[in-house]
């Protein structure tokens, strides 16, 4: 395989990290002044949708077996409805560097719920691995009353949402090899918009919105969500899969609290988002490394296989 395909799928995987990293401020900062959570989740899925379909009607699809409808109908509750909802009401509670540090549990999580799904050997190290990890995300969750823009009910939804894209992931696998990923994303997504369609908060909360009074820079915002972090994310992600292992995908999970650090600080700097540099704290850089700490040893394993 060329060096320069292999660089460039690494490029395009750090780029994807960049876009959450800079997507768990920058949508901090639309929710609650002008959208709540729910209209703003209906605006990104609604947008994805869209734009996977178009992608969709340009290529070939395969006829859905009758025995994955199930798989399917549960892909699009967990790792839409389920881990959009979870994430976006717990952004608006807690700190988008909470919401950076959670997410790194998803590998740890995938590995639980893959040892129960999918009857996966669980060693050792990787045991050791999921307490340490575990132990840093409680020492996070019960932290957060201690600081403004900050709570322990929102840290509560994001380790709901880090589990529901976790359970995601290890469900949608058989999948992804069995149809092409675009019709796999586009398929979920749809399901997703329609079990959101059905959440009954979602009709009041967008009736309540007057979209006129949302500035430029806020839609600016939305827009970015929608087409930088739902529809380009995924396109890289699936390019990236392409040259490099998915655990080498998967590691890459791990910068994000370092993107949202750094974003948080840029953002701030230039006045595109509101200053939560207060929530970056010692105590916090501590758990992170918990966090990173049992990751590690979740993974590493499994990356000397490789």
């Amino acid at each position: 395989m060329p060096q320069t395909q292999i660089i460039r799928a690494h490029i395009a995987l750090l780029v994807v990290n960049l876009l959450y990293g800079a997507n768990h401020v920058l949508a901090k900062g639309v929710m609650p002044r002008y959208l709540d959570p729910n209209t703003f989740i209906l605006l990104r899925v609604s947008g994805a949708v869209l734009l996977f379909w178009i992608l969709l009607l340009s290529q070939q699809r395969k006829t859905i077996d009758r025995k994955d409808y199930w798989r399917f109908l549960a892909a699009g509750l967990f790792g839409v409805a389920i881990n959009q909802l979870f994430f976006f009401h717990g952004l608006n509670l807690s700190s988008a560097l909470n919401a950076g540090i959670i997410m790194a549990l998803n590998p740890i999580m995938v590995v639980v719920l893959a040892t129960f799904i999918s009857k996966e050997v669980l060693r050792t190290s990787k045991l050791i691995g999921v307490f340490i990890g575990a132990f840093g995300a409680i020492l996070l969750t019960i932290s957060s009353g201690k600081l403004p823009g900050t709570s322990t009910m929102g840290d509560l939804f994001l380790l709901i949402n880090a589990l529901s894209y976790a359970l995601y992931l290890v469900l949608s696998k058989p999948l992804l090899l069995k149809y092409s990923p675009i019709q796999v994303i586009t398929y979920v997504f749809t399901i997703g918009l329609i079990l959101l369609l059905l959440f009954p908060p979602t009709w009041s909360n967008l009736a309540s919105v007057d979209f006129q009074q949302i500035p430029a820079s806020a839609w600016y915002k939305i827009t970015y969500v929608i087409i930088g972090v739902t529809f380009l994310t995924y396109l890289l992600t699936i390019y990236g899969l392409k040259y490099v292992s998915p655990t080498v995908s998967a590691a890459y999970i791990y910068t994000q609290p370092v993107m949202v650090m750094l974003f948080t600080v840029l953002f701030a700097t230039f006045g595109w988002a509101e200053d939560y540099t207060h929530t970056i704290t010692l105590e916090r850089i501590l758990y992170m490394l918990f966090v990173f700490s049992g990751v590690y040893l979740v993974s590493i394993h499994q990356t000397k296989q490789k």
